[in-house]
């Protein structure tokens, strides 16, 4: 399993993931799952895949061998119609992986699906083409997509529900493109402490709109010094909010008085 997570803000693109891939619990490694195309001097891809690892790899050189054939056409093949570099609008880019994604899952479908395995996968595109604005897609296995809006800043793909709170909670279009990231890290942190499956290292993408390229690029390994910091000021900025909870109307402020539960009990008869 994966998770990944993409925010579209007032100031850019954060675009984050995690690397593990598991084919059950005696084989675990890592894989890169944010992959960058800048195929022309006005437009900027980040793509985010979750799901088969076949399958993504797979749509991954289709489209590398798309920009390859275009960019160097050979008279004995038919050069794509369809590129990440001749693309007009965003969503004609999420459409185009949509296709892409779906013809790998239909070609290898029969056979894995034979043997009980999931050839489906699904990827976040986030990019800018100039004079556009910039956007974030969410590409399902069946081909078609979602946009974020202002209501919704945030997509993920993956193992998306530990991580969910920290964002529901604080990205809104107006957060900072550093604030975005380091929301993206704490998600991160949480959905790898509830799930096995995710883990280091992370990988952070920023992209400031309009800059057609990552303004900073990152790559946190396991216990490095930055990751453990943040996720120990996280955990114990927690366990400080949950004490200082209010409480209830039946506890005396040394909590001193009876047994644990007692008051509870007391109420409740």
């Amino acid at each position: 399993m994966t998770y990944c997570v993409g925010l579209c803000l007032d100031q850019g693109l954060v675009m984050a993931s995690d690397s593990r891939t598991n084919a059950g619990v005696d084989y675990i490694s890592s894989y890169s799952k944010l992959h960058l195309f800048q195929p022309a001097p006005d437009r900027m891809f980040i793509l985010l895949a979750a799901g088969n690892l076949a399958t993504t790899q797979e749509v991954l050189n289709r489209i590398r061998r798309d920009l390859d054939q275009a960019a160097h056409p050979d008279p004995t093949l038919i050069a794509p119609a369809t590129t990440l570099a001749n693309v007009a609008y965003l969503f004609e880019a999420a459409n185009y992986i949509g296709q892409i994604n779906l013809a790998v899952q239909n070609e290898h479908g029969p056979a894995l699906r034979a043997v009980g395995a999931s050839v489906e996968a699904s990827f976040i595109l986030g990019g800018q083409i100039a004079g556009q604005p910039h956007g974030l897609f969410l590409i399902y296995p069946q081909g078609n997509h979602i946009a974020a809006t202002p209501e919704t800043p945030y997509l993920q793909i993956g193992e998306s529900k530990y991580g969910k709170p920290i964002l529901d909670h604080i990205v809104t279009p107006s957060l900072s493109l550093n604030d975005g990231a380091r929301a993206c890290l704490v998600s991160l942190v949480g959905t790898t402490r509830s799930n096995l499956s995710v883990g280091p290292p992370f990988e952070v993408a920023i992209c400031p709109t309009d800059a057609l390229a990552p303004l900073q690029r990152l790559r946190l390994e396991e216990h490095s010094p930055e990751l453990d910091t943040m996720a120990r000021y996280w955990n114990e900025s927690l366990r400080q909010a949950f004490f200082q909870l209010p409480h209830f109307p039946w506890e005396q402020s040394d909590r001193t008085a009876g047994e644990p539960g007692e008051e509870l009990q007391q109420m409740q008869g």
